[in-house]
Parts: C-alpha cells; structure tokens; sequence
C-alpha cells in the first residue's frame, strides 16, 4: 500500500529495557537503528530520553518527517495519545502521562500511538503475511483470497490484533485483548498465565530434573534445551512447549471462531514453533459435543498449517466445484471448503511492528 510512498516516518521499538529509535520511508528503514537504555522509574529522563532519541534520527534525515509513530505498551487512550494509569513495565507513568501532546509540542510532528500488537497484525497484513499467502496461492493456480488477519504475540505477554479489509481494528476503549481471557487450566485463571514467556519457564520448572531449572529467565534457554544445544532437561524441555503449544491453541481456537481470519504468529516465543505447534494444531481441530450427542469441529473452519508444504497444497486447493446456474446453462465455480491458515511471522515481529506504525501515520495524515 505504501511501499513506494516518498514520506518519512519516525519510528520506535519502546521495550522494557531499551528504547530503539529509526525512520522509515516507502516500508523501509532509511536510517541506523539507535539505542538507549530505558529508566522506567524516572520520568523526567524517559522524556528526556525519548526527545535525544527521536531528536537523533530526525538530525540524520536529509527531508522533514512527517510524523512520529510507534507502539507503546498499555492500557492508554492511544487516539490522545495518554497513558491514564501506572504501566507495569513503567512505574514512571504512575498518574497518567500525556506522552502524545508532549511530543507534538517537542517536535511540531503529529504523533501516533498504538498498541504493538495490533500495529504487528497491520505491518503483516499490508506487507507481511497477507499480500504474500494471497500471492502464493494465485501462483499455485488456487481461487480463494483472504482480506482478515488476526495476529498473536507470543512473548513476555500475550496479544492480539486484528486486521480486516485493510482497517486495524481499535475498539472503543483500545482494548481489545487476549491475555485476561479463560485459560485452559481453569477458568478463575488468565490465559496469559499459560501463554507467556514466563509459563514456559514456569512448565519446565515443574517437569525439569535440573538443578538451575529456576535460575533461567529467557525462554530461548528452554528452546536452546529442547534443541540439545544446551545442558538441561530436553524431555522437560519439549513438554513446557507442548503444554505452551496446548494453552495457546485454547485461546486462539476461541478467536478464530469469532473473528474468521488467517492466524500470524510473532513475539520471541513463537520463533520455537516446531516444538509447540504440534499441540497448538491439536487443540485448534479438536471437537465438542452438543447436549444431544452431535460431535462438532471447536472451529467450523479447518485450520491448516501454512508452514508444512503438504498442508499448503492441501490449503491452496480447497474443494472446488461448479454450481449451475439455473435456466441459462452457464455455470459458477466456487470453493466449498471452509479452512483458514496458521503460519508465522513473515517480516519479523519487530520490522511488522514498525511498518504497521508507518502505514498507520500516512493512512491518518491521508484521511
């Protein structure tokens, strides 16, 4: 969509640890990434950060920007750009920051805040996961295309955007979210506790044999052992994925029932897919019961996964055939099957985020 537009945007990647500040233009990085630590404590120099920051890339710039756009954790009234509460990753923020209007006054730029999750889900659907599957399948001589993404991050947290028709769904109160919905191991109990960086750490804990089970704290330790790259437990390893893999396919079962849309995978955790993908499909193409005894698909539609090439031929194809229509001896060809697809990431979590950001800010400044 905006692929070749001639317009900078400035940008920033805000994690609990370092802020990393660039400039896109046309969906491409047109400056170095540069970084700063993040003092999620002391806010005079978070803002002061942020200014030396964004201050940086717009001095590298030969042409004016047009706007500044990123994600930013919340809850926070992104249109205003206000955080109204204390952020967990940033105390700082306790009594409300109103971080959009400071920026504006700052740089003189319009400014744009969204939440990751759903600026993820847009980069990868105007330039990710979506334009490519869509190509893809016509190159595979197949007939259906998809308009609708829903992406997951699987990471420190658990969250999910939507994407249809080209719109990135807000909600009324920019809260829209997976992490406090039912979990798979009891209902009193949010989804984010089974789905999250620190549930794999939590299941290996309580399978592993290994006496420094407790003293990892990056699931890519528990990947690396399940790998056999290194020391640890492996069986436990693989079992803490398979029971991520199970709790992730709970959750993202209940939404792609309501929201009927290609599934994109993002966030660090995802990147170990060949070990919970298994369960996750599992899950996905289960079956539940009605009162009567019927036995029904948990999504009416199948899901394939668009990582494993048989499935994709299988995806691509569908089950097509040719209605008459009546009177006039002409005939529509249609495709009967119902499914949608499950893949990963095709830009990268970080690169989807910030071109959803940039795609964002020109789609507002065009409005």
């Amino acid at each position: 969509m905006y692929n070749s537009d001639p317009r900078t945007v400035i940008t920033l990647d805000a994690g609990g640890t370092h802020f990393r500040f660039s400039a896109m233009r046309g969906c491409e990085a047109v400056t170095d990434t540069f970084e700063l630590p993040t003092h999620p404590n002391d806010l005079p120099q978070l803002l002061g950060d942020l200014r030396t920051g964004f201050r940086h890339v717009i001095d590298q710039l030969t042409d004016k920007p047009v706007a500044i756009s990123f994600a930013f954790p919340g809850p926070a009234d992104y249109p205003n750009g206000v955080f109204p509460d204390r952020l967990t990753n940033f105390p700082c923020f306790e009594g409300g920051v109103a971080l959009g209007a400071f920026l504006e006054d700052t740089f003189g730029l319009p400014v744009f805040i969204n939440n990751d999750a759903d600026l993820f889900t847009y980069g990868e659907a105007l330039a990710g996961t979506l334009p490519m599957l869509n190509e893809k399948i016509c190159q595979a001589g197949g007939v259906k295309q998809y308009h609708n993404l829903i992406g997951f991050i699987l990471g420190t947290g658990f969250g999910i955007g939507v994407t249809s028709y080209n719109q990135m769904f807000m909600g009324d109160n920019c809260c829209s979210e997976i992490y406090c919905s039912p979990s798979k191991w009891g209902q009193d109990l949010i989804a984010e506790e089974g789905v999250s960086l620190r549930a794999v750490l939590r299941y290996y804990c309580e399978a592993a044999k290994d006496d420094k089970a407790s003293a990892y704290t990056d699931s890519y330790d528990i990947y690396r052992i399940a790998e056999g790259s290194l020391a640890g437990d492996q069986s436990a390893a693989l079992q803490a994925f398979e029971r991520f893999g199970e709790a992730a396919g709970y959750t993202i079962a209940y939404a792609a029932c309501m929201l009927d849309g290609i599934i994109v995978l993002g966030g660090g955790v995802s990147k170990a897919a060949k070990f919970y993908m298994p369960s996750l499909l599992r899950e996905v193409r289960a079956t539940m019961h009605t009162l009567n005894g019927n036995t029904l698909a948990r999504v009416p539609s199948y899901i394939y996964n668009l990582e494993d090439p048989q499935e994709f031929e299988q995806f691509v194809h569908g089950q097509t055939k040719e209605i008459e229509v009546f009177g006039t001896g002409k005939k529509v060809r249609i495709d009967t099957q119902k499914r949608l697809g499950i893949t990963l990431s095709q830009l990268g979590t970080s690169r989807a985020t910030a071109i959803g950001a940039y795609c964002f800010a020109l789609h507002a400044l065009d409005c």
